[in-house]
């Protein structure tokens, strides 16, 4: 499928939280949300004025304020779980965009600090409240940022890339557990219609049916 040329310039822009702020799913599709028009360029918090400037320039339009209703921006921060407190519930696994956090069912969870965007989507769902977002003190340059962004874009795309696939597999599965269940009933239906018919040719043989 043919790349927009405009999306892609936009979705560069973008700092690639991923954190839904926008009110769409994630940094590519407001993306697309601006590049059609359908969305203004304030509505990413974590982006702020640097971001909004930037599209203006780019889409050639005026700037504007961040839209604070769509949230405040606040200084970069990364995601830490208090390990001692998590009861492995996954939650927060199955929040992250960018498959931060390791863990697994009933087992200790833990953040992968540098793959972190900061987006705060494993608060919320955290039934144990194990889970802080301590503020990043120091200054991070241009280049590293920008690097970082490209970083959790790619690890967005794959997400969303293994999450299609484990809906594909999981629809395959569930397809031929429903054929096999299927077949089962009419073998057992065939058995049983077969079972009626050698009795009733033994009830003829013996002399019972007139």
């Amino acid at each position: 499928m043919a790349t927009n040329p405009i999306v892609e310039k936009i979705d560069l822009i973008l700092p690639q939280t991923q954190c839904g702020q926008c009110s769409y799913s994630g940094c590519k599709p407001y993306a697309n949300a601006i590049s059609k028009g359908e969305a203004d360029i304030n509505q990413c918090p974590p982006g702020g004025e640097i971001v909004i400037r930037a599209l203006a320039e780019l889409i050639g339009v005026k700037y504007k304020p961040l839209d604070e209703s769509y949230g405040i921006s606040k200084p970069k921060a990364v995601a830490f779980i208090d390990e001692d407190t998590c009861i492995g519930c996954t939650f927060c696994i199955q929040a992250c965009p960018v498959d931060a956090i390791l863990g697994a069912a009933k087992q200790m969870h833990t953040i992968i600090e540098k793959e972190c965007t900061g987006c705060e989507l494993c608060l919320a769902p955290c039934p144990v409240d194990c889970i802080t977002m301590p503020e990043i003190k120091e200054i991070i340059p241009d280049n590293v940022a920008n690097k970082e962004a490209n970083i959790a874009r790619k690890r967005n795309n794959f997400r969303i890339l293994r999450l299609e696939r484990e809906k594909i597999e999981r629809t395959e599965r569930n397809a031929k557990r429903k054929l096999e269940n299927n077949n089962g009933e009419k073998v057992r239906l065939i058995k049983e219609k077969r079972a009626e018919i050698a009795a009733a040719a033994s009830r003829a043989n013996n002399g019972e049916i007139n």
